[in-house]
């Protein structure tokens, strides 16, 4: 059984910063091998990719609603990975979940993800 936990989540003033973390564990997960993608949902909207990254960490992904500010990277040893979120705004408010997949890449695509996180909770107050 694999489990990806998001942590990181919390209450940040605009133009503040979070970093958020998704610990993978399982007997028969390896981080090698896997992409890997932040989602956000917030409420009464679609979720959203945020970023991806290969499994090698030379491919990403960035939306264009958060380029120059998100900044996506893995430690494959830890089998985590992170999202460092800069200038945040109050529209980013949501549920940011992060998911995995054994295709390697860094799709953007959310039903090439097969293992998902519980999400962790953004707000960002004005």
């Amino acid at each position: 059984q694999v489990q990806l936990v998001e942590s990181g989540g919390g209450l940040v003033q605009a133009g503040g910063s979070l970093r958020l973390s998704c610990a993978a564990s399982g007997r028969t997960f390896s981080s090698y091998g896997m992409g890997w993608c932040w989602f956000r949902q917030a409420p009464g909207k679609e979720r959203e990719s945020v970023a991806a990254i290969s499994w090698s960490g030379a491919t990403t992904y960035y939306a264009d609603y958060v380029k120059g500010r998100f900044t996506i990277s893995r430690d494959n040893a830890k089998n985590t990975v992170y999202l460092q979120m800069n200038s945040l705004k109050p529209e980013e408010t949501a549920v940011y979940y992060c998911a995995a997949t054994r295709s390697g890449s860094s799709t953007p695509y959310s039903s090439e993800y097969g293992y998902w996180g519980q999400g962790t909770q953004v707000t960002v107050s004005s």
